[in-house]
């Protein structure tokens, strides 16, 4: 006897689905850089190094903007609130550009050396391993929801994985090489980064499809193919 091929979930019964999606990524962001804080925060603290504080305090900021995702999703009705978390968002894109940019210039001009730390290069590592997969399935489920502030967020996650491969590298090098300015410029690079994503994140333009778009038989596609899922 042929059994017949399951029917397809209903696009409302998709959307509960990619909502809680959403809400459970959004948990373990917040957790796992909560934790990446108190870490960071600590072992720079022990290290007098300005780069792990201002990692740990990026996580922080991290963490407000995706407290504010989850701040959107839990109203019935969440994309009533999409803009305002848009602007939340940008907002702490640009505090931690100037955060940053601020830390690189002291470190630079003051010629301030950190000791060592091996904490600060296991946590950076496992950062660096962690946050794309993150971002990769918050950008999935918020370009399949179309959620622009799912997608932004995921690119606060993305800009993490830089600052932790910069971090890795910066602490690498002053620990083996000794060039403790190696931290405080590429860092100055990242932060260039952050205030273009703020830009883009403020405007709205991140790239996403429009609420419901990828939910249909033939969604869409952008011309530079970058609202695919990939």
């Amino acid at each position: 006897m042929t059994s017949l091929p399951a029917a397809d979930p209903s696009p409302a019964a998709r959307r509960a689905t990619l909502v809680r999606r959403v809400r459970i990524l959004v948990a373990a962001t917040i957790g796992y850089n909560v934790i990446e804080a108190i870490v960071a925060v600590t072992a720079g603290t022990v290290a007098s190094s300005s780069a792990l504080i201002g990692f740990g305090l990026d996580s922080v900021i991290e963490v407000s903007s995706a407290a504010a995702v989850a701040w959107q999703f839990s109203a019935a009705d969440h994309e009533r609130r999409e803009k305002v978390t848009l602007r939340i968002i940008a907002v702490s894109f640009f505090v931690l550009a100037a955060y940053v940019t601020a830390e690189s210039l002291v470190s630079l001009v003051g010629g301030e050396r950190a000791d060592h730390s091996m904490i600060g290069i296991v946590l950076a590592a496992v950062s660096l391993a962690v946050m794309p997969v993150l971002s990769y399935a918050q950008r999935s489920a918020g370009r399949a929801l179309g959620s622009a502030t799912a997608v932004a967020d995921s690119k606060q996650t993305l800009l993490c994985t830089y600052l932790s491969a910069v971090l890795l590298v910066g602490l690498a090098a002053n620990a083996v090489l000794g060039w403790w300015w190696a931290d405080p410029a590429a860092a100055l690079a990242i932060a260039a980064i952050a205030v273009r994503e703020g830009v883009q994140t403020w405007r709205g333009d991140t790239c996403c499809p429009p609420p419901g778009a990828l939910l249909e038989s033939s969604p869409p596609r952008c011309a530079d193919g970058c609202c695919d899922s990939r």
